[in-house]
């Protein structure tokens, strides 16, 4: 398992709801997430990788939590599945779309509070030099 940013506890306190049976796979998940979103961000780490500053170590806890938030108010399970399509039907007529490609930073569905949490922390956009 990789980095961890955000506990139960912290989900519960950002969104004021107690989480769900699976907290501890979505907040995994939602960490991949923001681990993809950041390839490029510069900030101290320990040996582990996981940041040392404090306000980087909150960034990335609400940024996670905020990723969690946005997955299950979009039906999705962390898998990335949910989303990806779109209907739309008026009586006999019906469309489907394919919502391809997110469009936040390393190819990734990003909260949008998740992603402005990392903007305000100075993380994103990232730069190599």
């Amino acid at each position: 398992m990789g980095r961890v940013y955000a506990t139960p506890e912290q989900y519960t306190a950002w969104t004021g709801q107690q989480p769900p049976a699976d907290i501890d796979r979505l907040l995994a998940r939602a960490s991949e997430d923001v681990d993809s979103a950041l390839t490029t961000a510069v900030y101290v780490t320990d040996a582990l990788g996981m940041p040392t500053e404090p306000a980087i170590v909150q960034a990335l806890a609400d940024a996670t939590c905020a990723q969690v938030e946005y997955q299950r108010a979009t039906g999705d399970d962390g898998t990335g599945a949910a989303g990806r399509w779109g209907s739309v039907s008026l009586g006999p007529v019906s469309l489907g779309d394919r919502r391809d490609g997110p469009a936040a930073a390393g190819d990734v569905d990003m909260a949008p509070r998740a992603h402005r949490v990392l903007r305000r922390a100075g993380l994103l956009p990232g730069v190599i030099w």
